[in-house]
């Protein structure tokens, strides 16, 4: 379209409704800076034509920067160093290997970590998770972590509770103990009533199973017990000596430092051994990757004919970025199922 008119529109109406539009009220840009406002002499035509002429403009620039920081935002990396991926690309919900048909029952497993409050819990889940610790202490709510691995042509699926807002509540504390599979209690070394929290924590998830499944003798619960913060040069208000004393001689028991990560990985693996997981789920073990590289893998080895057609591979896993606690009603159904396996009880006493 060729145009013979020219229009000018003044510096300082352009500004305002710019600043009307965007909220921005500062000028940063150094030409914008220097230059002088001084009034222009309007075009008699642009009376008419400035709010169409002007809003072309503002949709132009704003679309502009917007995508811009769309762009920026939505580009996020992975802390084992993977290319970044657009969040548009994401998964829209939490990926359940068992509903997806991805995993054996047998192979998805929930750990329950228990513990006082400050003690290490939530650092120790990120070194499981393949994340730095963090030095700032922030108290835990409520902390529902999924991390899917391949290992060996099979997919398996841990979840991980850290239930802390349930310390004063009984009903829903007994509820997660009964729906874990495993547990791992944290105390800390320079903390003696840490370490009473948990032998009570210990007491209570044994007479927990025991109770749902009607055993006559102690329910055998995969327990792993940490001894956390031990780079402290404080000295410890708790000994292994005790521990062993006041636990028994077979518990499993390591002295733990999330910080440098001593005696993590002893810990990681007695807990995969007595859940009867692979060793490979210990942190040293796998590759982490993307979650949408996790599930092209899944697919397509499905798609194949499983391990035998694709081949076993290394081992790898995937932290679930949208993962969320199961409703309590999906947890209590969940009980209900398991105390049914051999026996059946007219209800489950949670209380």
């Amino acid at each position: 379209m060729n145009t013979t008119e020219k229009f000018y529109l003044p510096v300082d109406d352009i500004l305002e409704m710019f600043t009307s539009l965007t909220g921005q009220s500062r000028i940063t840009h150094p030409v914008l800076q220097s230059a002088p406002l001084t009034p222009v002499p309007q075009h008699p035509k642009v009376s008419n034509n400035i709010s169409k002429t002007g809003m072309g403009i503002i949709k132009t620039v704003k679309g502009s920067c917007w995508r811009q920081q769309d762009k920026r935002v939505a580009s996020r990396s992975s802390s084992s160093g993977n290319r970044q991926v657009s969040t548009d690309r994401l998964p829209k919900r939490s990926v359940d290997l068992l509903e997806l048909g991805l995993a054996k029952p047998r192979n998805c497993h929930r750990i329950v970590v228990l513990g006082a409050p400050k003690v290490g819990k939530t650092n120790i889940l990120r070194r499981f998770l393949g994340k730095e610790f963090e030095e700032n202490y922030e108290p835990t709510t409520e902390d529902f972590h999924r991390k899917l691995f391949h290992i060996g042509g099979e997919a398996y699926q841990i979840d991980l509770l850290d239930p802390a807002s349930e310390r004063n509540f009984p009903a829903k504390r007994r509820l997660s103990i009964l729906t874990g599979d495993a547990f791992l209690l944290v105390f800390s070394l320079d903390d003696r009533e840490s370490f009473d929290e948990v032998c009570e924590m210990l007491d209570e998830i044994k007479a927990a199973k025991t109770k749902l499944l009607k055993l006559k003798r102690p329910a055998r619960v995969p327990v792993v017990i940490c001894g956390n913060k031990a780079d402290l040069e404080a000295p410890r208000a708790v000994r292994r000596s005790e521990v062993t004393e006041v636990l028994g001689e077979d518990v499993a028991f390591y002295e733990t430092s999330a910080k440098d990560g001593t005696g993590l990985e002893g810990a990681f693996k007695a807990l995969a051994r007595l859940d009867g997981l692979p060793d490979e789920t210990s942190p040293s073990r796998h590759q982490l990757v993307s979650i949408l590289t996790y599930q092209s893998l899944c697919i397509s080895q499905r798609g194949r004919g499983g391990s035998r057609a694709r081949g076993l591979g290394a081992p790898c896993a995937a932290v679930d970025p949208l993962a969320r606690r199961p409703s309590f009603t999906s947890d209590l159904r969940l009980v209900l199922r398991s105390s049914t396996k051999h026996n059946k009880p007219e209800r489950c006493h949670i209380q």
